[in-house]
C-alpha cells in the first residue's frame, strides 16, 4: 500500500510529485504517436486508365501541416517513404502548413528532397495562414500549384491531365474554371482537399478523384471517425476508397480517395489501424484485381452539405486574418487597400 502523506507539507510533496509523474506520462504518450509509422497503402487505379495508360504510379501525401504539431522528421519520413516506391509523380491535396507562416523554410526543405515532380493544391489551413505566402515557398520548393485550373505532364512518354481544384471549404473552388480546357479523349486525374467535390468531378468524365482534409478522423477505433467527421461533421468520405472504379457507364462514374495525412492540426494523436498516417499509391493502368490492395471501396456517408453563408464566413474568416497579418506587419497601421 503506498504511503499516504501525514502533513501539509508532505501532501504538497506528493501532490508535486504525482503531477510530474503525470506530465512526463503525458509527454510520453504523445512522444509515442508522433513516432507512430507512416502506412504505405497501394491501389489500383480505375479501370478508366487502362489501355489509355501503359503504368503510371502516382504517389499521393496530404494534409502535411507544416508547424508545431508534426515533428519535421516525420514529414522527412514521409518523404523517404515516398522516394522509396519511386512515384512517377507525387501529388499533395492541401494544408502544407499548420497554423502559422513560421515552418515555411523547412516546408522547402523537406520537400526538395522529393525526387519526383510534384504537383498541389491549397487547403483551408494555408489560406488561413496567407495562401500568398505558402504559394512562394511551395514554388521555391518546386512545387506546382494548381488553383482552379489544369495542367498535362507527360510521364515516361505519357501525358496526364492533371485538375486542380481551390479549397473548397473556405468557398475558393470553381469547378467550372478548373475543367476549362480539359479533353475527355485523354486520362485526367483531379486533387481537391475537400473529397465531397468528388461528386460533381466525377460527372465531367474524371475517373480518380484524389483528397484530404479529414485525417481519417485520427482516432478509427469503434467507427469514431465515422461519428466526428461524418455524423458531427457532415462529411460523406471520411478516409479510404469511396465511388467505382470499374467501367465508367455505372452510377457514381468515378472513384475517390480520401488520404489519412501525414501531420495534424492539433493533437497528433491517432488511434486505429484507418488512422495511421499514410502514403497511398495508386497505379494507374493497372487492372483491378492484378494487386493486392489496402481494401475496397466502401459506401459514402449520409453527409450534408454546409450552407452558403457557412462557406462564406469562411471566406470571410480568410480576409480577416489576412488584414490582422498586414497590420502586424506594418506595426498596426492598415495601408490604404489593405
Amino acid at each position: 500500500m503506498p504511503d499516504v502523506p501525514s502533513t501539509v507539507d508532505e501532501a504538497a510533496a506528493y501532490a508535486a510529485r504525482r503531477e510530474a509523474l503525470l506530465r512526463g506520462s503525458h509527454r510520453a504518450l504523445i512522444e509515442r504517436f508522433r513516432k507512430q509509422p507512416i502506412e504505405l497503402r497501394q491501389f489500383a487505379g480505375p479501370a478508366a486508365y487502362v489501355d489509355r495508360v501503359a503504368h503510371l504510379r502516382i504517389a499521393h501525401l496530404t494534409d502535411l501541416h507544416f508547424g508545431r504539431v508534426t515533428p519535421e522528421r516525420v514529414q522527412r519520413e514521409a518523404v523517404r517513404v515516398t522516394n522509396a516506391q519511386a512515384p512517377d509523380l507525387v501529388v499533395i491535396t492541401g494544408d502544407f502548413v499548420c497554423h502559422s507562416q513560421l515552418y515555411l523554410d523547412q516546408l522547402v526543405d523537406v520537400l526538395s528532397g522529393l525526387d519526383a515532380p510534384v504537383i498541389g493544391v491549397l487547403g483551408n489551413h494555408d489560406y488561413w495562414s496567407g495562401a500568398d505566402e505558402v504559394l512562394r515557398a511551395l514554388r521555391r520548393a518546386d512545387v506546382e500549384v494548381l488553383r482552379n485550373q489544369s495542367t498535362t505532364i507527360t510521364l515516361r512518354g505519357e501525358p496526364l491531365q492533371i485538375v486542380g481544384l481551390d479549397d473548397a471549404y473556405t468557398g475558393h473552388a470553381d469547378r467550372d474554371k478548373a475543367l476549362k480546357g480539359v479533353r475527355r479523349n485523354a486520362p485526367v486525374l483531379a486533387l481537391s482537399h475537400i473529397a465531397e467535390e468528388a461528386d460533381a468531378l466525377w460527372y465531367h468524365g474524371v475517373p480518380l478523384v484524389l483528397a484530404g482534409h479529414t485525417h481519417a478522423g485520427q482516432v478509427t477505433l469503434a467507427r469514431l471517425h465515422e461519428i466526428a467527421i461524418g455524423k458531427l461533421a457532415g462529411h460523406r468520405y471520411v478516409h479510404g476508397l469511396y465511388g467505382d472504379r470499374g467501367p465508367m457507364h455505372v452510377d457514381p462514374r468515378g472513384a475517390l480517395y480520401v488520404g489519412a495525412g501525414i501531420g495534424a492540426a492539433v493533437m497528433p494523436l491517432r488511434l486505429g489501424e484507418r488512422g495511421r498516417r499514410e502514403v497511398a499509391l495508386f497505379e494507374l493502368g493497372l487492372r483491378l484485381g492484378s494487386i493486392a490492395e489496402h481494401h475496397e471501396e466502401q459506401p459514402a456517408l449520409p453527409g450534408r452539405k454546409p450552407p452558403k453563408k457557412l462557406v462564406e464566413k469562411r471566406k470571410i474568416a480568410v480576409l480577416e486574418k489576412a488584414k490582422r497579418r498586414e497590420k502586424k506587419k506594418n506595426g498596426g497601421i492598415i495601408l490604404p487597400g489593405g
